[in-house]
């Protein structure tokens, strides 16, 4: 099995920073994101890596060469202008389609998800791809109060239970293809119409550790977590 890490963008909500570095080689908590999605793929048993550049490309090309220092085997499809998630997903059919399903991941995301729960839940059910999903967190401290106005408990930015959102790890059968733009984003073109037909699910990770790296804000914060935390 192949993963496809989209790793094309520009990260404007990091720019100074992602003027000379892309994104996905941003280094939080002394690893840059796209190692940690490395290891997350390889902790799975998926050792072939494909990766979608765009803006920087050279840069991540020179950082992960062959893959070899990484244990993985490393390809490359090139961007030469932004297509969105689904235009880059489709541009690299040409090395995805022979496979009976893969991986697909935004690569600003840091997560120790179960990869192999998300394709295992695919296979054999007779839809074309699956979605993986994770508690909303909170953007705010909670402060919990009794019935009598006391304050009992502080908690910092919990998992708000009962609502999810989409992880940005998809495990996909060769099928996508025929949904996907040439240009666009994947939750905006392909998933509804997948969802209109029943062919997407989803599959629930209440418990995994998952950062999206969008700002200043989630580079600190994840970096601290990260530091004190064994993801794998």
């Amino acid at each position: 099995m192949k993963a496809l890490i989209l790793a094309g963008g520009y990260g404007k909500r990091l720019k100074p920073l992602t003027d000379e570095i892309p994104k996905p080689l941003i280094e939080v908590a002394g690893k840059p994101i796209l190692g940690w999605q490395i290891e997350l793929y390889k902790k799975h048993g998926i050792n072939e890596i494909v990766l979608a550049v765009g803006h920087l490309k050279e840069k991540i090309m020179e950082k992960v060469g062959s893959g070899s220092k990484y244990g993985v085997k490393a390809v490359y499809v090139v961007e030469d202008k932004p297509l969105g998630t689904g235009g880059a997903i489709k541009n690299a059919e040409v090395v995805l389609r022979s496979e009976p399903m893969f991986v697909a991941s935004n690569g600003d995301i840091i997560t120790n998800l179960d990869v192999s729960k998300l394709c295992k839940a695919l296979e054999g059910s007779g839809a074309v791809a699956a979605m993986s999903l994770v508690p909303l967190p909170s953007p705010y401290g909670v402060v919990i109060a009794d019935e009598s106005g006391r304050v009992r408990e502080f908690k910092e930015k919990p998992k708000i239970p009962d609502y999810w959102i989409n992880a940005g790890i998809y495990c996909m059968k060769p099928e996508i293809f025929e949904y996907l733009p040439e240009s666009g984003d994947v939750e905006k073109t392909a998933f509804p119409q997948l969802a209109k037909e029943g062919k997407l699910i989803a599959v629930k990770y209440p418990e995994a550790f998952w950062k999206s790296i969008d700002n200043f804000k989630d580079l600190e914060e994840a970096s601290k977590v990260l530091s004190e935390l064994n993801l794998f």
